[in-house]
This record gives C-alpha cells, structure tokens and sequence, in this order.
C-alpha cells in the first residue's frame, strides 16, 4: 500500500469515530433539521465541513501548535465557544412551538425562513469554536502523519474527512426530515427545542471545564 494511501486510512480509522459520536455538532444539525427543515440542515452541514478544513489548515501551518501551547489563545477560543453554546441553548429554550409537519414554503406568517447564511454559520460556528478540534487535530496530524508528507496531500487528507463529515450530516438531516420522522416528533416539539436547548447548554457548561493541558 502507498504510503499516502496508509497515512489516509489511518486518520479516517480514528476520525470514524469522531464523527459519529455525540456533541454539538450533532445536536446542531438535528435541531436544524426538526425545527427548520432539510434545506437548512444541509447547509449546516457543509458549515461543519467548511470548519474542519479551517482547523486542518492551521494545523498543517503549525499554528495549531501555538494555540496549544498559549493558555491565552486557548482560553480566548474557549469562552467564545462556551459563549456561543449558551447563546444557542437559551435561544432554544425560549423558542416556541413549531409545525414540523408543514413545508417551509407554507411556515407562519410570522416567521420567516432561516437564511442560507445564517444556516451555514450555524455549523460553522458550532465547529469552530471547539478548542478540543485543536488538539484532536494536531494530535492525529503529528503523530499519524509523517513531517515528510507535502502540505499539498495533507491538505487532501482534510478534504477526505471534510467529505465524509458532510456526507454523514447530510444523511443525518435526510433522515430526521423524513414525513415520517418528522410526523413522529411534530407533537414534541416544543420539548424538542428545550432538550436541545438543555444540551448545548451542557455542553457549553462541559466545555467552560476544559482545560488546555
């Protein structure tokens, strides 16, 4: 096997898990996808992707290794996260009852449709503001990755995992918009709103606990 080839199975080996297991950026886009639609889902998910090429690409620059070694840029990046978290846990808290079961063409009157922007910064944010991707990639990256591997296919390699990410929210937010699923959580969702809110506020709360070393 190419070297490359071995280096790329390697990291997807361990990023497979990553992906799949709980956290914010899951529970961003399942709550995008009940509350807001597929449409909106989607693009978050490729805010997600977006965001894990901007930790890969420091990584690879060396500033990953920086931000580890400063408490101060750790902690800035930190309780920015902790700050986002809690703003969207509250946020959701306070949300009303939505109709799951209705199109988002036909949405009330009073509400308007979430924007593609917003949409997307929504993930991206999400991600971004995740000190533990620092050390999560920089620690895959040193010592998965060999120092003689060009830039160019380390950059691949992101790309690579950027898809996958996308292609397993993506399939998350098909699911969750299903007539089925979404006829299943319609009566709930109010209480939909108030568990996710209660989770990214957990979550930002576990986060605020986190320390660099």
């Amino acid at each position: 096997m190419h070297p490359y080839l071995f280096e790329l199975a390697s990291l997807m080996a361990i990023f497979a898990f990553a992906i799949v297991s709980p956290g914010a950026d899951l529970a961003m886009v399942m709550r995008q996808s009940l509350i807001h639609g597929r449409r909106e889902a989607i693009i978050t998910s490729f805010g997600i992707g977006a965001s894990l090429m901007f930790h890969v690409t420091y990584t690879i620059l060396g500033l990953g290794l920086i931000i580890s070694q400063s408490i101060t840029l750790f902690n800035i990046v930190k309780w920015c996260g902790v700050a986002y978290l809690l703003y969207i846990g509250v946020k959701s808290l306070r949300a009303g009852k939505s109709d799951l079961t209705a199109q988002p063409a036909v949405v009330e009157a009073d509400k308007k449709r979430q924007s593609a922007a917003k949409s997307f910064l929504l993930g991206f944010a999400a991600n971004v503001l995740n000190p533990k991707a620092v050390f999560f990639f920089l620690s895959i990256f040193s010592t998965m990755v060999s120092v003689q591997t060009p830039s160019t296919v380390k950059f691949g390699y992101g790309l690579v995992m950027a898809t996958c990410l996308i292609m397993w929210f993506v399939g998350v937010s098909i699911f969750m918009t299903t007539p089925k699923m979404r006829a299943t959580f319609s009566r709930a969702s109010q209480w939909i709103d108030r568990v996710s809110g209660a989770v990214f506020i957990v979550l930002g709360l576990k986060l605020a606990t986190e320390k660099a070393g």
